[in-house]
């Protein structure tokens, strides 16, 4: 594996399939772009389960940094992308089944806001009896999207207008480390990863990690890449930054209980301020200036909420039946 820029880039090779589905994508992409796929068919895949949610990453990946030996035409190739179209269609009809919906959008945000006591989340657990080992497989869990972070959002930038724009703008550029490249959050995770004496490498766990923390990232490219899917999109964007803050004051409590490398506890105090901030102008500029232009889009921000919400719980279910029946949330051990 060939890496640049620090050894924080790398070339991501394809991961071992999971199923008839990812199979099938992982044969077609490793030959040439003159070949085809067999057809999607209607056998009734699990739209979260592992196979479906690993084809569906692996095609949206070619839209980000590609594998290595891929060739770059797959990206657009039209029988690639009907494929595709039809586990979206699978995926994003499970999403709207089950989420409440409506178009409530003051009490969809208040939600986000509400801290239950006793806390019973991830963080929770972390905070107050985690160990180091489920500590780093929470971070494996989270590298799929951190390494990303807020590539899927800036795909809505040039569906967006006026103050809506400018001020997702604003907060994808302390995303991006006010253009600082050792200061973006993307990077900053990548220390996080080496501190925990872990791969930094982009993508290095993707073999490790069960569908549930793939599934979140899909949602996002899925909202991101489809025009037709800006509101919901910003739902999610709103929801990741307004519930960040507390989670990752409880993260640097656990790491600082645990004795972490600092570059560990600083990739969490980095946002205990900034999504602080950044919670406000996501309701205000953004979403208030968004609906203000496009009122219709009301309810697709509260469905990208909602979705936001249901395949975060999906996976703290996932990591804390895991944890406490004493078993790996991984589906390998951490190399």
């Amino acid at each position: 594996m060939t890496s640049s820029t620090g050894g924080y880039e790398s070339v991501v090779k394809l991961p071992a399939p999971r199923g008839p589905l990812s199979e099938t994508v992982v044969a077609t992409l490793g030959g040439d772009p003159d070949g085809r796929l067999v057809p999607f068919t209607d056998a009734g895949p699990d739209p979260y389960g592992e196979d479906l949610t690993l084809a569906l990453h692996l095609l949206y990946e070619l839209h980000y940094r590609g594998f290595d030996g891929v060739h770059p035409a797959w990206e657009w190739d039209p029988e690639l992308l009907k494929f595709r179209a039809r586990a979206e269609i699978a995926f994003l009809a499970a999403l709207r089944s089950d989420v409440d919906g409506g178009d409530d959008l003051t009490a969809a945000l208040d939600e986000l806001l509400v801290e239950r006591v006793p806390g019973d989340g991830v963080s929770h657990h972390l905070r107050d009896n985690g160990t180091w080992d489920e500590m780093r497989e929470y971070f494996a869990h989270r590298s799929v999207y951190h390494h990303k972070e807020a590539d899927p959002h800036a795909w809505v930038i040039p569906r967006l207008r006026g103050r809506a724009k400018a001020a997702l703008v604003a907060v994808e550029f302390d995303e991006f480390g006010g253009g600082r490249a050792d200061r973006m959050h993307s990077r900053l995770y990548a220390d996080l990863l080496e501190g925990a004496g872990m791969s930094p490498d982009y993508l290095h766990h993707l073999d490790d990690v069960p569908a549930p923390a793939i599934a979140i990232v899909n949602m996002m490219s899925l909202f991101g890449l489809h025009r037709s899917l800006r509101g919901a999109l910003v739902g999610h964007f709103a929801a990741a930054e307004i519930t960040t803050a507390p989670s990752a004051q409880r993260m640097a409590q656990a790491l600082t209980r645990l004795d972490a490398d600092p570059r560990c506890v600083e990739f969490f105090t980095e946002h205990i301020e900034a999504d602080a901030v950044h919670e406000q102008i996501m309701r205000r500029d953004v979403i208030g200036s968004l609906l203000e232009q496009e009122p219709q889009l009301r309810a697709d921000v509260v469905f990208g909420i909602q979705a936001t919400e249901l395949l975060e719980a999906r996976l703290a279910d996932h990591l804390l039946s895991s944890w406490r029946s004493g078993e790996s949330s991984l589906r390998t051990r951490l190399r």
